[in-house]
């Protein structure tokens, strides 16, 4: 059996303040509690708001200008990896959709789809020992391998699953980690557009002129 070592991740990793551009969303994958606000784009494909025209062109605007105009793209190490490529180029077309495919994402979205990959081949690692206790204890039942051998070879391969299980779990916690850090930011940053555009305020002359009207109309 191969022997699976997950790559080590980047010294940035770890999900500090200036980890990576936190406007990440992924489009039906996470829930959050409530109702939280939906990018525009999102809206217009629903084909149904109770906004106006004028507060939908004025969240668009202000959507827009927390993107760089930028597409993102694949790390080297993320093209080579069959799996992780997949995960990109399914995440990259979800954020198409709704016009979020940003290179303000790339880091995250590239650290996201290694670690989904890593996840995935020690699932298929820890799926291959299982196969292999399997055959063990058949061996045993047919007499092909001595029962004290039997035990020594069995509590090894636990001692496996059990290390690669630790790995998964702690890889699984990485992932929702940035999943939680970046739906409650894009989230927040939705939230912080105003739902009503903005009033134009009328000049001295203006407002004087149509006092004056009011004036002699009263």
């Amino acid at each position: 059996m191969e022997n699976f070592e997950p790559s080590a991740p980047r010294p940035a990793l770890a999900l500090s303040a200036t980890f990576f551009p936190k406007m990440t969303i992924f489009l039906g994958v996470f829930k959050m509690p409530g109702r939280p606000p939906k990018p525009v784009n999102l809206i217009k494909l629903e084909g149904k708001s109770h906004r106006t025209k004028a507060e939908l062109e004025a969240r668009e605007k202000t959507e827009k200008q927390l993107l760089t105009g930028q597409k993102m793209k694949a790390w080297p190490e993320v093209r080579e990896n069959e799996l992780a490529r997949k995960e990109f180029n399914r995440i990259k077309k979800l954020l198409e959709i709704i016009g979020h495919n940003d290179a303000l994402h790339e880091a995250v979205i590239n650290r996201y789809c290694l670690l989904t990959a890593e996840c995935k081949q020690i699932e298929e690692t820890v799926e291959q020992l299982r196969r292999e206790l399997a055959e063990l204890a058949e061996a045993k039942q047919n007499g092909d391998i001595e029962f004290m051998e039997y035990l020594h070879e069995k509590g090894n391969i636990h001692d496996r699953i059990i290390a690669w299980d630790k790995k998964l779990m702690d890889k699984r916690k990485m992932l929702l980690q940035i999943e939680k850090e970046n739906v409650m930011t894009i989230m927040a940053a939705l939230r912080s557009i105003p739902k009503q555009p903005e009033e134009k305020k009328e000049s001295p002359m203006a407002e004087y002129l149509r006092r004056k009207r009011e004036g002699q109309s009263g």
